[in-house]
Parts: C-alpha cells; sequence; structure tokens
C-alpha cells in the first residue's frame, strides 16, 4: 500500500488501518509505504523487487498513482486506487469517487480495466495533460496560500490577467497537419476533468489511443465554469484529432502539467501512446 501522507489533507491513518483490516480479513499480508518526496519511486521499486505483491493499493491523487503506475510500468501488477488527493481525475473517469469502505472493496476486486499510458517527451500521463491556461492556473494556485474552490477563483482572474494570451501552434500526427492560434492544447487520455467538465467526449481511457483537443479561444466566463466543473464546453472553438502519436511545436514557451502536476515552460511536445498498460481494479 502506497500512501501519500499530505494529498487531499486528509489523515490517512484512517485508510491504512481498513486496508490492514481488511487485507488481513482476506488472509493478505499488507506492507505500507508512505511516500516522503524523496526517492520514492526508486524506493517503491525496491519495496516491489522485495516483497512481490499481486496488487499495490495506492492512497492519493492522481499525481500519487502516476508516480506509482511509472515505477511499476515493467511489472505485471494490479492496482487499487483510493481516491483522497487534491486532483482525483482517473477515479472520477473511472468512477471511484465512492465511500471509504466501497473504494476498498473496488480496490481488493479481481474485475479491472487495462488503461493507456501516454508518453509525452519521455514522461507518463495516466489522465489529462495540457499547455496553456490551465497549466498556467495549476502553477499559479499551487504558488498560492489560498487554497479551495475561492483559491481557485482568485487564480482564474490573477491567471488570465497575466497570461501571454494566444500562441501559434503546429501539431502533425499521422492523419492531421494543423496549424492555428490556441489559448490551450489538452493531451488527452480520458474525457473528464477532476470538476466532471467532460472536455474529451471521445475520449476511451484503453482504446489505444489520446485525443489532442485544441481550445482556440477562453474567455473568463468559459475558463471559469471549465475549472469550476458548472458545465460542458461550447465546441464551436474547438478540434479534436484523435491519434496514437503526435508532435506539438509553439511558438513561445508555455506553461505544461501532467495529470496535475506542473512540469514548466515549453515549446515542444513529443507524444505517443506507451506500450505498456496499467492495470486497474475497477467495480
Amino acid at each position: 500500500m502506497v500512501v501519500n501522507p499530505v494529498s487531499g489533507g486528509v489523515d490517512k491513518e484512517q485508510f491504512i488501518e481498513a486496508v490492514t483490516d481488511f487485507a488481513k480479513s482476506k488472509e493478505n499480508h499488507i506492507v505500507v509505504y508512505k511516500t516522503t518526496g524523496t526517492d520514492d519511486k526508486a524506493k517503491i521499486i525496491a519495496l516491489y523487487k522485495e516483497h512481490k505483491p499481486e496488487r499495490i493499493i495506492v492512497a492519493g491523487g492522481d499525481g500519487t498513482i502516476k508516480m506509482v503506475g511509472e515505477a511499476m510500468a515493467n511489472e505485471n501488477v494490479l492496482f487499487g486506487i483510493l481516491p483522497v488527493g487534491s486532483a482525483n481525475g482517473l477515479a472520477v473517469e473511472l468512477d471511484l469517487l465512492k465511500t471509504l469502505e466501497e473504494n476498498i472493496q473496488i480496490a481488493f476486486s479481481d474485475q479491472f480495466v487495462e488503461i493507456d499510458m501516454v508518453v509525452i517527451n519521455g514522461k507518463k500521463s495516466l489522465h489529462l495533460s495540457d499547455i496553456g491556461l490551465n497549466a498556467l492556473l495549476i502553477k499559479n494556485y499551487k504558488a498560492s496560500k489560498i487554497h479551495g474552490k475561492w483559491g481557485y477563483a482568485l487564480q482564474i482572474i490573477n491567471t488570465l490577467w497575466h497570461s501571454k494570451g494566444k500562441f501559434k501552434a503546429k501539431i502533425s500526427s499521422k492523419t492531421h497537419h494543423l496549424e492555428c492560434d490556441a489559448k490551450m492544447i489538452v493531451i488527452a487520455n480520458a474525457q473528464k476533468y477532476g470538476t466532471g467538465v467532460v472536455i474529451n467526449p471521445l475520449g476511451v481511457i484503453n482504446d489505444g489511443k489520446f485525443e489532442l483537443v485544441v481550445l482556440k479561444n477562453l474567455n473568463l466566463t468559459v475558463f471559469t465554469k471549465i475549472v469550476l466543473g458548472n458545465m460542458p464546453l461550447n465546441y464551436s472553438d474547438v478540434e479534436i484529432i484523435s491519434t496514437d502519436a503526435a508532435q506539438i511545436q509553439i511558438d513561445k514557451p508555455y506553461s505544461f502539467q501532467i495529470d496535475g502536476e506542473y512540469v514548466g515552460e515549453l515549446t515542444d511536445l513529443e507524444i505517443s501512446i506507451s506500450t505498456e498498460k496499467m492495470k486497474v481494479a475497477i467495480a
């Protein structure tokens, strides 16, 4: 069991105790690892080699799940998810926002889905990544002292006020060559952000493809609704490309995030579907 003690601002001891008790009732042995932010991936790999578990329970958000998924990319292991992060987009996509008791039952279930892993400049993405306004918002929000919906609301205004405006993008895939101005480009392995907003209606998390969702216009009203989850997009200003490999070039460095984790400012993205998949327990 991999636990992120700080994700979501929730005390995880109750999760550890509940999972341990459930495992004992099934005559399973649990080894608990709490992340520290220092060499977690290497330590998880070492623990896997020592114990060779059939299943890993992850108590955290999208960032924690992605990190453990990368650590186990070459191993045949089944993941159970307890969604207790500040960003739980993958759990929303897989309909895993349940009670703790229900989530534990699902996490130990033998039913699973094999989800795709998208490789972006050598880094893995399980859910949604983007370049542009939302990534800049994530950067600003994480640097802010005010969290929650009020924090997001303040950073929406700050982000739009200090944004660099549109960027010019060149997108190449096997079937498309597109040049356009955009406010944001989403690299989507799934349909929904953690807010529940459908950003990619074509998304299927295990179809061997991802979508590039090009948002050409975003004003304050629409961007606020996307972030806070109040409504779906008006797709008239959106172009969607479905593919298994693509390149994106933009004319100036812009903020980029992977699964809710801010990466930095980039101009070039090389994107493909990984040959590895991640097995996640579902109801």
